[in-house]
Parts: structure tokens; sequence; C-alpha cells
């Protein structure tokens, strides 16, 4: 999991994700593109290394050219094991305060 967040570290890493998950499928020209501005191929190259690593995306080979795509597991485990947790306590605590404003039980009844 260090290596995901590692990868998830860097804002051109989440780009390149970002590209990814809106189209799949993509090879290093055309990942490079939209960054051609601020970083050069080899740039781009060093950071897909890095998401190949992390196992953030996955490579198909089609013939002489090789495509990119989004693996979601690795940032699905993240959610897992550190987001959900916290998210469930921020719920119970919410559901707590609104019955006691509401005068009910956490099931909706009204408190004699």
């Amino acid at each position: 999991m260090d290596a995901v967040f590692k990868a998830l570290a860097d804002e051109s890493r989440r780009s390149i994700l970002d590209h990814l998950y809106t189209q799949g499928g993509k090879t290093l020209g055309e990942l490079c593109e939209p960054f051609a501005q601020i970083m050069s191929r080899q740039a781009v190259m060093k950071h897909l290394r890095i998401l190949e690593d992390a196992h953030l995306i996955t490579t198909v080979w089609s013939g002489r050219e090789k495509k990119h795509y989004l693996n979601p597991v690795p940032i699905h485990a993240i959610e897992t094991r550190w987001i959900r947790k916290f998210e469930k306590q921020r719920i119970d605590a919410l559901s707590a305060l609104k019955s006691a404003l509401e005068g009910t039980d956490t099931k909706g009844k009204k408190n004699a």
C-alpha cells in the first residue's frame, strides 16, 4: 500500500489517472498530449512506471501499441481500509445528533 500512497502523492500522476478514468486504453503518445507544455515524454514515462509499480494502471499490448488502463482495485483497497472506517463513525455521530435533536431513538421512534 505504500507504493500506492507514493504514486498518488504526485499531482501529475493523479492527472494521468484522471485521464485514464475518463478514457482508458491510451497509448504513451496520447497520454503525453495533455502534458506536452509541462513535462517531457520521458517524465510521463517515469510517472507511468511508478503507477504501474503501484498497480494503479495496467497495460495491454495491441499489436505494436501499448495501451494503458486505470486499475481501480488499489484505490478501492485504500477506500475500504482508510476511509470507510472513519466515515462510519461520522455517520453514526450525525445520526445520533439528528435523533437527539428530533427527540427520537436511532430507529426514528419518539422517545417517551
